[in-house]
């Protein structure tokens, strides 16, 4: 964020001015609160997702205990590998790492229909994309405007609706689905997020869902909707076992997986320009690079260790503009605490204790919120003439449709319906083959792109910034 007072680490005039630059440390005290405030900021986010997807594929107790644990695990190395590289694995930056929610919709339709094994697979298997993704973008780049990409962001929120709406009404199959103490715990928590978001300031405001969510857990107690009876029997500790579940390789599901690979890669550059932004300047290639290798090489190791593919968090990109402190060694305190709580098993039952309509409020902010960040990139990066509206029209016409009317696609092979009726697939193909033959408007002469009634803000407004 722009600031009117120079700072220490600061490298461009009124641009990026931040207490701590990339390579400095507060003390050590200060670097702890700071870890803290950047952990409590993605970590309801890492571990609500993992949830999700354990409730969509219908995982046990006990397995989801244990998927939470190694999504907490992974997110924790994934930090420290981005913060201090391995080689060219990773991106030397301040870059907090958590399960990615690209891959949310697309794991669960993996996973029902091939099963857990399927999943780490795909994976492992399909990780490579993002790898080469990173050694090629600069030759690619073109393919992948923001108009591209922001529609496949959107649609990510968007097909992620039904899931947030099932678990505020209390989960799949619940018997109480739907009654007024679930709508009521789920409608408390989205309140107190909005709230919080909205009338506060400072750390309340960038960990307001967390600070709804524990709302949500103490309304839980008297409406009898909290078991925490297995915390009590959960180890304290506990070290991880690779494909402790197992492994299973189908060809539809390991290309289903490299398209959200893809897709996350774009999100990793963006958080990635966001990261450096803050201290003024462009990110070299190096650690574009490296970050785009460390999202795909960690991802794999997330596979073999029973977790969910991980990426950047853009929230944390945020909080490192809000708060002035671009310091990697910070980060890397946060990568380290994700660590210890990976090890220990009763914090991941705690967290999978979760009642559903608290993780249904929940899931409604932070679905939406990836539904508006989509909607961002594209207002800030395309003209919203009449090609791209076309472009964002049928694109998300389509990918919805096929989410959520899967059914009007039975009769195809059955191979064929798992890419068929994932909404990100459908509409990110979609707009990418669109954006590629439809002919580009080119405003009549004598007139600007700001005289277009459709197209004037974005140009006039968004561009300016």
């Amino acid at each position: 964020m722009p600031s009117d007072s120079s700072s220490s680490g600061s490298t461009a005039p009124g641009r990026g001015l931040v207490d701590y630059g990339i390579e400095e440390r507060p003390a050590m005290g200060e670097s702890v609160a700071l870890g803290i405030q950047h952990l409590l900021a993605m970590f309801l986010s890492t571990v609500a997702l993992p949830l999700v997807i354990a409730g969509g594929i219908g995982l046990s107790g006990p397995d989801t205990v244990f998927i939470v644990q190694m999504a907490l695990f992974v997110a924790g190395i994934a930090t420290i590998v981005q913060v201090y590289p391995i080689g060219p694995v990773g991106a030397r930056l301040p870059i907090v790492m958590g399960t990615s929610a690209i891959f949310v919709s697309p794991l669960i339709d993996v996973g029902s229909e091939f099963g857990l094994a399927a999943i780490f697979g795909a994976v492992i298997v399909a990780a490579p994309v993002e790898i080469a993704l990173g050694y090629v973008f600069e030759d690619i780049r073109r393919l992948f405007p923001p108009l591209v990409t922001g529609i496949v962001v959107m649609l990510v929120g968007l097909t992620l609706i039904p899931t947030a709406m099932q678990y505020a009404a209390g989960g799949p199959g619940a018997p109480t689905f739907g009654n007024l103490e679930n709508l009521g715990l789920a409608a408390l928590v989205l309140v107190v997020s909005i709230v919080v978001n909205q009338f506060f300031d400072g750390f309340l405001r960038a960990a307001s869902v967390l600070v709804a969510v524990v709302v949500g857990y103490l309304a839980a107690v008297p409406l009898g909707l909290l078991d925490l009876s297995a915390v009590a029997d959960a180890a304290w500790f506990s070290l991880p076992m690779p494909l402790s579940h197992g492994v299973s390789f189908e060809p539809s599901a390991i290309l289903l997986v490299a398209f959200a690979y893809v897709v996350t890669g774009m999100e990793t550059i963006g958080d990635i320009s966001g990261t450096t932004e803050s201290v003024g300047r462009e990110p070299t290639s190096d650690e574009t690079k490296g970050g785009l290798v460390a999202d795909g090489v960690m991802s794999a190791f997330a596979g073999l260790f029973g977790a969910f593919p991980n990426t950047s968090f853009s929230q944390n990109v945020g909080l490192i503009s809000f708060t002035g402190v671009a310091s990697r060694f910070v980060v890397a305190i946060a990568g380290g605490f994700l660590v210890v709580l990976g090890l220990v098993p009763k914090v991941a039952e705690v967290v999978a204790a979760m009642p559903n309509p608290v993780l249904g409020g929940a899931a409604v902010v932070l679905f939406g919120m990836i539904f508006s960040i989509g909607l961002r990139i594209v207002s800030r990066g395309a003209e919203l003439n009449r090609r791209t509206l076309t472009i964002l029209a049928v694109s998300v016409l389509l990918g919805v449709g096929v989410e959520w009317q899967s059914d009007a696609l039975a009769q195809l092979p059955q191979d064929v319906q798992i890419f068929a009726t994932s909404g990100i697939i459908v509409g990110g193909t979609v707009a990418l083959v669109l954006n590629a033959v439809l002919p580009r408007e080119v405003p009549p002469a004598g007139v600007s792109p700001v005289d277009d009634p459709v197209a004037g803000e974005e140009s006039g407004t968004e561009r300016a910034e």
